[in-house]
């Protein structure tokens, strides 16, 4: 599905101000004032970690990993991505063995690491339901809500966009990642409200692509299948 792409565009109006998730304001990202240094193309390919039990189970993950017979899929995509100048990934487990899989060397980035659930981690969503129906229609409703004592999707959104930040100068990055972190960066490049996190799904094993165009970030393509037709 393809969201944006500029390749030539106007000066930015005032709803296009460059990304920036360090400050909240009543559910949206804070528009802040563009950049007036040059900065040299930046692109990011986003990879979401390979399926889980707790995927399959519709579980609140912890640090599982992918599920047997799992890497040997991966592996077997040939999947190549041009060459990077930098290839990251979240610290957990399913991350780590994702980006092995395919044949890459990535450094454990702490940034992207998955949302934490706090004491739902490990949980099935039928049983927080279950016993905490109150807390998990909280969770669902408002970004900002932690009944599970962990982090909140505004928090999550927030650490997201401050990596981002980091990375309008990298050249272009391969990021092995969660579902969570990868919905966080797309609400950035949109600058959507953070109540679309909800809204979005995003595959085990899909890609995708984000580029700076030097003032600001844009989603160019997501939810395409990392596997070869």
């Amino acid at each position: 599905m393809r969201i944006n792409e500029t390749s030539t565009e106007p000066e930015p109006s005032e709803a296009q101000w460059q990304c920036q998730a360090t400050r909240l304001d009543d559910g949206n990202l804070s528009a802040m004032k563009p950049s007036g240094s040059q900065v040299s193309p930046a692109r990011i390919t986003l990879i979401s970690h390979g399926v889980t039990l707790a995927l399959r189970h519709a579980s609140f993950p912890l640090d599982e990993a992918v599920t047997e017979g799992e890497l040997e899929k991966i592996a077997a995509t040939g999947w190549a991505a041009s060459r990077a100048q930098q290839v990251c990934c979240g610290p957990e487990r399913r991350t780590w063995q994702t980006a092995t899989a395919l044949g890459l060397q990535p450094t454990e980035t702490v940034e992207i690491r998955e949302i934490n659930y706090g004491m739902w981690g490990g949980k099935k969503f039928d049983e927080i339901q279950a016993n905490d129906p109150t807390g998990l229609a909280a969770w669902l409703t408002d970004v900002q809500a932690t009944p599970h004592g962990g982090e909140s999707v505004a928090q999550l959104i927030a650490r997201v966009g401050a990596w981002l930040e980091k990375q309008t100068n990298a050249g272009y990055t391969v990021a092995v990642t969660h579902p969570s972190v990868i919905r966080g960066a797309i609400l950035c490049c949109l600058q959507a409200p953070l109540t679309s996190f909800w809204r979005l799904d995003i595959a085990p094993l899909s890609v995708t692509d984000l580029r700076f165009n030097g003032r600001l970030w844009t989603a160019r393509s997501t939810g395409c299948p990392l596997y070869r037709s």
